[in-house]
């Protein structure tokens, strides 16, 4: 009786905060030895569980939006971070910390209201994608692992993978690109790097979460092979190289069944097929049942209350207690929230007390970097005898126009905000409610550039008058003009053109200066019917933290651009599948149906299959340096395709080329003519060589097989390409492939 009082007392101690939770070496006795971290996550997983009640363990299942909602009368629990995206109750008295999440598109986001928690945002996911370079993505995700660890929290709702299949879709920007090995690898390489702080990153958006235009009420049908060879494929790559430990499920139906209990889903293709040991969380809002939900594979109702009731608590409970959703499948879902805990280290080294304990400035140089090696040179022409860029020593007076680039630097919307250090450069802008407000990170490219042009009169106009920016810029030696777009989660863009008459702004002015740069701030693909008329074009998405710097030091030549396209960028509209986004006509409420029609002939596949010539292709990016490809090889071992060559830096430069190969089968018929098998980004002196060698993954040489659940590689003749982007090939081989069938995870 003694001993359970004492137990008793412990336990209060513990939920008042009165004393820390036990570490691993506090625990690690006879009386907890779940906290043994000899022992495997599965063992940990099975002698805590035996311990817990069932209310404790329906509290690990049930998770709460961490910001009072007064429009649903809600107020956060009071153990929750103010403002934050959600938060579960543990179980204290058996050392199970609580879970703090935060949202982390591109940093630790914070919640709108009276005290934003301000840290360092990444450039948008479409410029860490662009930068091919997957170092580059461990490391800004062990940034934003390391700053969400000392705010206090131990779950990221990072990892975003959705393919862009729609560019109009207003949330692409959070994503990796349209290619499901290069998205897979750069977001698994993000994923591995939060983790790497002992907390843990979800992979989202599972699955199919295209576009945002009626995403709660949309229903997607695709080919199951096509599925899994594109989508699926970029989330199982993620999940195969960021081992995250939780997966959150679409809004979407898929099949005419939700997201957040499909079967087929979560448990066939998720648990069973690829042997995930996670747990499953609903994305806020798409719970919609206790049973099937429970039943199919969901294992948290998260965001408590933005769905229609709390389906995970007193009807899950009563659904236990009447054999509808059975004990072992309760025990699996609290079980796999705590295998997780257990395997990224969240049980043995518990968050800190929240605090700004935080290096910005070394954190913004990491942001910085990612910024710098995403930007990509689309143009670089030759105007009176010399490429507008780098921009010459020697200029007197240079012309800065449009997007608040005075200021600071734009970032994309919604859930993903993250708030900036000092607050925001402009105020009042977008949206007074979610996804707003439009943010301005307070990092200046003009005054980047005044700093390395200090003989230079730069001068800046806002750019809302076409004709008063054409006269300064024909008064000036050269215009540097900056075009946004900004999207954002929850909203579509209508169209790819800029908005707010931008277009007739930058003809306007290079009509005027025919030394005039353009640089992009967008969340994906745009049109550019002015492109011809101006001298160069840099794409530098949201550039985050330092983005301002990074423009002015690509600009500059300090830095040689090396990004790289993730996307395809259309010469026109009518070349998508679609003219209009899917449902965008449609009442709020309406239910419709996205048909896939083009299956995994995603972005630059559709062009080729379909003949069109884009405006950029996939993979494009030029550099302030030349690089030649030589002594390409490939040949198969062991039923593995490898390839080697050469890439040597021919010009006066250092700088970074991305070597992509591409594979074509002779005689075996694939969604498109090719596929990116494999690529590598290299650094180079001027004259310097390296060689290189990649594998090719061999569901990139497949095709998948509903039936049996199998990847097939046809016997045949296969062209292996180098190239420069899709519509630069520079040197090929031929290879020859034996017939193969692999498992569905391509073993």
């Amino acid at each position: 009786m003694k001993f359970s009082k004492k137990l008793s007392v412990i336990a209060i101690a513990y939920a008042l905060g009165a004393i820390p939770f036990v570490t691993a070496q506090d625990a690690s006795s006879s009386a907890q030895p779940w906290m043994k971290t000899d022992l495997s996550a599965a063992e940990r997983t099975q002698l805590v569980l035996k311990e817990m009640t069932l209310d404790e363990k329906l509290s690990l299942v049930v998770g709460y939006f961490g910001t009072d909602a007064p429009w649903k009368n809600f107020t956060r629990p009071v153990e929750s971070h103010p403002q934050s995206a959600g938060f579960v109750y543990g179980v204290p008295r058996l050392g199970i910390p609580h879970i703090w999440q935060a949202d982390a598109g591109v940093g630790v986001a914070s919640q709108g209201g009276p005290n934003v928690r301000e840290r360092t945002a990444l450039p948008s996911g479409m410029n860490t994608a662009a930068t091919w370079n997957p170092q580059v993505g461990f490391e800004g995700g062990a940034m934003i692992g390391s700053e969400a660890r000392t705010s206090g929290f131990n779950v990221l709702l990072a990892g975003g993978v959705n393919l862009v299949r729609e560019p109009r879709n207003g949330r692409n920007f959070e994503y990796g690109g349209e290619d499901p090995l290069l998205a897979g690898v750069m977001v698994g390489a993000q994923i591995k790097g939060v983790q790497s702080n002992k907390i843990v990153s979800t992979l989202k958006h599972f699955a199919y979460n295209d576009q945002e235009s009626g995403r709660f009420h949309l229903n997607v049908t695709i080919d199951e092979a096509a599925g899994r060879m594109s989508d699926l494929l970029a989330l199982q790559f993620a999940y195969e190289i960021g081992n995250p430990g939780s997966v959150m499920c679409s809004y979407n139906r898929v099949y005419g069944v939700y997201g957040c209990e499909s079967e087929y889903l979560l448990n066939e293709v998720l648990k069973k097929d690829w042997g995930f040991k996670g747990w499953v969380m609903s994305d806020w809002g798409a719970t919609h049942s206790t049973i099937p939900a429970a039943n199919n594979g969901l294992d948290q109702q998260s965001g408590l209350p933005f769905d229609h009731a709390a389906y995970f608590k007193e009807p899950l409970k009563e659904a236990v207690t009447n054999g509808w959703v059975t004990q072992a499948r309760l025990d699996d879902m609290a079980g796999r929230v705590l295998h997780a805990l257990f395997e990224q280290g969240v049980m043995d080294n518990p968050v800190p007390q929240a605090s700004n304990n935080i290096d910005f400035k070394k954190h913004g140089l990491i942001s910085q970097k990612d910024a710098e090696e995403g930007m990509v040179l689309l143009r670089n022409e030759k105007v009176n005898g010399a490429t507008l860029l780098p921009l010459a020593k020697e200029l007197k007076k240079i012309a800065i126009i449009g997007s608040h680039a005075n200021v600071g630097v734009l970032s994309g919307g919604g859930s993903s905000q993250v708030y900036p250090i000092g607050g925001m450069a402009v105020k009042g802008l977008g949206p007074k409610v979610f996804p707003g407000p439009m943010v301005y990170y307070p990092s200046s490219p003009m005054k980047a550039l005044a700093v390395r042009y200090p003989n230079a009169r730069i001068s800046f106009d806002e750019g809302t008058n076409p004709q008063a920016a054409a006269k300064l810029a024909a008064e000036s030696d050269l215009t540097i003009v900056f075009a946004n777009q900004w999207t954002a989660e929850s909203v579509d863009v209508p169209n790819l053109s800029l908005p707010d008459n931008q277009d007739a702004l930058i003809a306007s002015v290079a009509k005027a200066n025919a030394k005039t740069v353009v640089v992009l701030q967008t969340g994906g693909a745009v049109l550019m019917p002015w492109l011809n008329d101006v001298g160069a074009v840099v794409e530098a998405w949201y550039p985050g933290t330092n983005g301002g710097e990074a423009i002015a030091r690509v600009l500059s030549g300090e830095v040689n651009p090396s990004g790289h396209l993730p996307i395809t960028f259309p010469a026109a509209e009518n070349q998508l599948p679609r003219a209009i986004v899917d449902g965008s006509l449609k009442k709020p409420e309406e239910r419709f149906e996205v048909n896939y029609f083009e299956g995994a002939a995603v972005g630059y596949k559709w062009f080729e299959l379909k003949n069109h010539q884009p405006l950029f292709p996939f993979g494009f990016g030029l550099s302030y340096t030349d690089f030649a490809y030589s002594d390409l090889k490939a040949d198969v071992k062991n039923g593995q395709l490898n390839v080697s060559f050469s890439v040597k830096n021919t010009g006066a430069l250092a700088g970074k080329d991305v070597a992509q190969v591409y594979v074509a089968p002779k005689s075996a018929k694939w969604e498109a003519p090719k596929r990116l098998g494999a690529f590598q980004k290299v650094d180079l002196k001027p004259g310097e060589s390296s060689n290189v060698t990649v594998t090719v993954d061999p569901r990139l040489l497949a095709m998948y097989q509903s039936k049996d659940k199998t990847w097939k590689i046809a016997k045949g003749e296969y062209e292996v390409i180098l190239a420069k982007s899709t519509a630069e090939p520079q040197t090929s081989v031929k290879v020859k492939l034996p017939a193969r069938k692999l498992d569905v995870n391509g073993k």
